[in-house]
């Protein structure tokens, strides 16, 4: 099985996070996503096949859907047809084709827009702890991975490293202005809204969701960096959902749970460095990747190679 760990292309890189490489094109970014995966907030040794390619085209495909909600910066994830736009990417087309989206320059909000349409993660933690989400009061008497109804805007500040830190709807105003606020809530929330109905209707709960947005060179705000895939949403399989327990996610939760049974038995403590993954980890967490672009598309991942 192909994966590719890094890239190293013949442009200025802009930023490398945990998954993607970003390349300055000028008036463009060309915005790779690797097969690397984190979990404990520790990079893993070994890269999962086609996870890159997976959040990529599950972002086109949100993209193309949702132009009717607000405007994106996905200029085009099509291989031949960013080369037709920037001819000096043909040579490397082989690095980054299929997990290569070209994308708008935007200003990112320093602010994370999350979506909660089931209580599950931090937010059932501080609401079993404290009966709160941000410090603001829930109905009493949720269980976990209940589905909450209406779904509940939750911002949280952008941490460059370890986790997000949740934030009140106050506070990101006092961030942002009333005015963006309100607009990035509203948008946020259709955005799920819309992503929620469409996926149930495919075997998917998502049960949360993160977005981010920023500001193109004009003003206008745009839906920016990756959108409803496995690493930024909570995909959970609908025939195994039950309220009182959350169910596996199709996502990197073999992943989880090998390391969770190494801090358990005292092999690892989550420092560095990671410990290596096994072969059997490593392919059934690239085939839930590609079971939640096979069931959110109704397609197989294109291979683009």
């Amino acid at each position: 099985m192909h994966a590719t760990r890094e890239t190293d292309l013949p442009f200025p890189l802009l930023r490398q996070g945990k998954v993607r490489e970003m390349y300055d094109l000028g008036d463009a970014l060309l915005m790779v996503a690797s097969d690397r995966i984190s979990a404990f907030d520790r990079v893993l040794p070994q890269p999962i096949p086609d996870k890159g390619a997976v959040l990529t085209q599950i972002s086109r495909f949100w993209f193309d859907m949702s132009g009717h909600i607000v405007r994106n910066h996905c200029i085009s994830a099509d291989p031949d047809e960013i080369v037709r736009l920037r001819p000096e990417l043909a040579d490397t087309r082989s690095v980054w084709a299929g997990r290569g989206m070209l994308v708008e320059k935007a200003k990112t909000f320093p602010v994370e827009c999350v979506v909660r349409g089931y209580i599950t993660g931090s937010a059932w933690k501080e609401y079993r702890e404290a009966g709160t989400l941000a410090g603001e009061p829930l109905p009493v008497g949720l269980v976990e991975a209940q589905e909450l109804e209406p779904p509940i805007f939750s911002p949280a500040t952008k941490a460059e490293t370890g986790h997000d830190e949740n934030i009140t709807f106050t506070q990101m105003k006092g961030i942002l202005g009333t005015k963006v606020a309100e607009y990035l809530r509203e948008t946020s929330l259709e955005m799920y809204g819309f992503a929620r109905d469409y996926a149930r209707d495919r075997g998917i709960i998502i049960a949360d969701t993160k977005f981010e947005f920023g500001t193109s060179r004009t003003g206008e705000v745009l839906l920016i960096d990756e959108a409803l895939t496995p690493d930024s949403s909570r995909f959970w399989p609908a025939d195994d959902y039950v309220p009182g327990a959350t169910p596996p996610s199709l996502d990197k939760q073999p992943v989880r749970d090998y390391l969770e049974g190494l801090v358990q038995a005292g092999e690892w403590d989550r420092n560095p460095p990671a410990p290596d993954l096994p072969e059997e980890i490593v392919h059934s967490t690239s085939e839930r990747y590609r079971e939640a672009y096979r069931r959110l598309t109704g397609e197989e991942l294109p291979d683009y190679r």
